[in-house]
């Protein structure tokens, strides 16, 4: 859905509702992107009834994707989502890289950009308002600007960000909610941002987990890496969590989720290959994750089938 916003000088920002799709990317024998089954997967996923599909981000290993497989990669989200729900790609890392992925989104077909942080360098948040300006001038997409790791914003730069013209959301992986509570609170009282329009977002890894706090400050969206392999799982989740139903959202946190961040907090970067791995125990041989993540052990693997077959039981 897109609304108007006066104080923007665009006339329309794209409102984001519902649950959050962030699809993994499917590499093939020879290592190369498997479009194929990469339009299998978004297939499922779309048809399962996402707000939107964010393409080549985190859980899309958008820091292993070379710039032509990247615009293959949304291009082939843009024609299989063929209009019905809004498409986001990821972009980032060094300057001039994100300012080429942007434009590839861009000439893919992309609704918007998932704006993830700069790789490696930490800088002060002034430094990562210059980045989001400069990223945001090489495209006419909607941004959503992603902070987590090394790329943090307090209140007078998320405001500097906030009122950038299309910049329409901030995603936070952070999980500092006293800040952001302060965030959300000045960006939504400033008309110069859009006001109650501009979109916040739980990025936490495994969003679920944390949901019942973001919503409690305000934020209701959330990505949610589940959807990828059980969006019955994730959509039951995300009904508990909207219409109140306390006890299917406990059973399914105790049950399914809270083992899951368990088992995903074992080995640096099982937040992306877990949810690769799960896709193909659930049918759809996606391959394995590029270096330098690692797949899931046989003993990781055996214990995540139990955790899935446990939330089929719960939802």
């Amino acid at each position: 859905m897109r609304v108007h916003i006066c104080s923007q000088p665009v006339d329309e920002v794209l409102v984001l509702q519902g649950i959050l799709f962030f699809p993994v990317t499917p590499f093939g024998a020879d290592g190369s992107v498997d479009v194929a089954k990469l339009s299998d997967h978004l297939k499922t996923g779309i048809e399962a009834g996402p707000g939107g599909v964010f393409v080549a981000c985190g859980t899309g290993e958008f820091h292993a994707l070379g710039v032509e497989e990247y615009a293959e990669v949304v291009r082939t989200a843009v024609r299989m989502a063929d209009g019905r729900v809004p498409v986001f790609a990821g972009a980032g890392g060094a300057l001039p890289l994100a300012r080429q992925y942007a434009r590839a989104a861009e000439e893919a077909g992309a609704d918007g950009l998932l704006l993830m942080p700069p790789y490696l360098v930490a800088g002060p948040p002034a430094g990562l308002v210059a980045y989001v300006r400069e990223v945001v001038s090489a495209t006419s997409l909607d941004v959503i600007v992603y902070q987590r790791a090394n790329a943090r914003l307090d209140v007078t730069s998320a405001l500097e960000v906030a009122r950038m013209p299309r910049v329409v959301g901030l995603k936070d992986g952070t999980g500092d909610l006293d800040l952001l509570s302060r965030i959300v609170t000045a960006v939504r009282a400033d008309p110069a941002t859009g006001g109650p329009a501009f979109q916040f977002f739980n990025g936490m890894p495994t969003a679920e987990g944390t949901q019942l706090a973001y919503r409690g400050i305000g934020v209701d969206l959330y990505s949610s890496a589940v959807f990828c392999f059980a969006p019955e799982i994730a959509l039951a989740f995300h009904r508990a969590v909207t219409t109140g139903d306390a006890d299917t959202v406990q059973r399914l946190l105790a049950g399914f989720y809270h083992p899951l961040i368990a088992l995903r907090e074992r080995v640096p970067g099982y937040s992306v290959s877990l949810v690769k791995a799960a896709v193909r125990l659930r049918g759809l041989d996606v391959g394995g994750v590029r270096p330098p993540l690692v797949d899931p052990a046989p003993e990781d693997l055996a214990e995540l089938e139990r955790i899935i077959a446990r939330g089929e039981d719960l939802r």
